[in-house]
Formats: C-alpha cells, structure tokens, sequence
C-alpha cells in the first residue's frame, strides 16, 4: 500500500516517517525477526493528550512475584481525561500493599503510565479481559 488516492492527510496517519504502516497493533520482534502482536493500541486509556496501552501495564504487574492476575483500565478524570487503575489477585498466602504495587510500576514506566487511578485489590481472577475484575 503507497497511500490513500487523493487524501495526503489520511495517508500521513497511517504512514511512519520511516515508512510503517501503522495496523493500530502494538507488537514487537525477537531476535529471530519474528513479529508478536499483543494488543490494540486503540483499546487505550488516554492520558491527557497522550496514550497507554492498559496490556503494557498488564504485563509488568504480571511480573510481580506476588501478584498472580491483573487488568487495567481508564477510569475518568475531569482534568486529564482517564487514570490506568489496576485490579490485581494477589496469590494466595501472599501480601501486598496498594503502595508496594504503585512503586513497582513507577521503577518501571515512564511518568504518564503511573498507575494514578489507584489499585483494586480482588479475591478471584478474570476469565474474560477486565469482565469480573471491573465488577
């Protein structure tokens, strides 16, 4: 694909500067030059004029050793559109505080991906993405 026929605007949308289509996935490539795909960007929480990707923030709760599920998603803010908030199972005999959790998050991602929309702490896992960890 070289563009949209008669639309510069739409094309420079899904253009890089480099050249890359952008598909609106978030992936990346191993060693081997093999591409995963791992999420939607567009399934996003908007940060002020900025994007987060909520499996970006999934995956690094993941990798807490204390924690066993996690979601995250956008809860509204009036003045910077939408907060990541967390809903995490912690595993069992394990303990863990909401402060424990937002400080391993801030070591690892830059400020606009802080979790400012606090932690919920859940008692069973989800099954389906965020379905029983929003209720």
């Amino acid at each position: 694909m070289k563009g949209y026929i008669g639309n510069d605007a739409a094309t420079k949308e899904v253009f890089d500067p480099e050249g890359w289509l952008r598909t609106g996935d978030l992936g990346y490539y191993d060693e081997d030059e093999f591409f995963f795909i791992v999420d939607r960007i567009k399934e996003v929480i908007k940060y002020r004029a900025l994007q987060v990707p909520p499996a970006e923030l999934e995956a690094l709760l993941l990798s807490h050793p204390k924690i066993a599920d996690a979601g995250v998603t956008g809860i509204p803010n009036e003045a910077d559109g939408e907060h990541p908030i967390a809903f995490v199972v912690k595993k069992p005999s394990e303990e863990i505080t909401e402060q424990e959790i937002k400080d391993y998050i801030a070591n690892l991602v830059i400020d606009i991906k802080r979790l400012r929309g606090g932690i919920r702490q859940q008692t069973r896992p989800h099954t389906e993405k965020l379905s029983s960890l929003q209720q």
